[in-house]
């Protein structure tokens, strides 16, 4: 008869997989894909480096499980891995663009073209993707993501204080992309 894994707690988990249960481990995968999904989505839009950042995550922690050490809950750690994966991809969309200055612009679409198509999780979406990421990871930890501000310090590896005034100049931030959103919108 089978192992129900599913039973099993993260740290059992963790344990298994260091000693090369590899039904564990997809135990670890199964347990956390989602969660993992919605950070990179919120740090990097939908886009088609979704997938890949995230299988890259479950690498990673693969690779280094033995290292593991449970100083923090499983789940704090592979979003820290995700965050980390998520901002590399986002410098290096910066130095592409950066690398290909001599490219001929694209069309340019107006927000208020694509804004009356969208609803409001997508004009969300929107806004997010205009804040740096410093601001932008602390927003999807804490408030998309329901972590906690001690846990998003954690992930982060900054001081709570860092993070409560990251969070709310992030929130006035995203609130006036949101309301130059909406007023391209009414004018267009």
């Amino acid at each position: 008869m089978a192992k129900d894994y599913s039973k099993y707690s993260d740290e059992h988990l963790v344990k298994m997989s260091a000693s090369d249960d590899k039904l564990a481990f997809a135990a670890i995968v199964n347990r956390y894909k989602n969660d993992i999904a919605i950070v990179i989505k919120g740090m990097l839009g939908n886009v088609a480096e979704v997938d890949d950042i995230g299988l890259e995550v479950f690498v990673r922690f693969y690779n280094s499980i033995r290292k593991f050490r449970g100083d923090s809950a499983l789940k704090t750690y592979l979003t820290r891995i995700a965050i980390n994966l998520s901002l590399n991809e986002i410098k290096s969309r910066k130095r592409k663009r950066w690398l290909s200055f001599d490219e001929k612009p694209k069309e340019i679409i107006s927000i208020s073209d694509i804004f009356s198509q969208k609803d409001t999780e997508e004009i969300v979406n929107m806004g997010l993707n205009q804040l740096e990421p410093k601001f932008r990871s602390v927003i999807v930890l804490r408030l998309m993501q329901g972590y906690s501000t001690k846990e998003v310090s954690e992930i982060l590896n900054l001081p709570i204080g860092t993070v409560l005034s990251r969070l709310s100049r992030a929130q006035e931030k995203l609130r006036h992309i949101i309301l130059k959103l909406d007023k391209t919108q009414k004018n267009g």
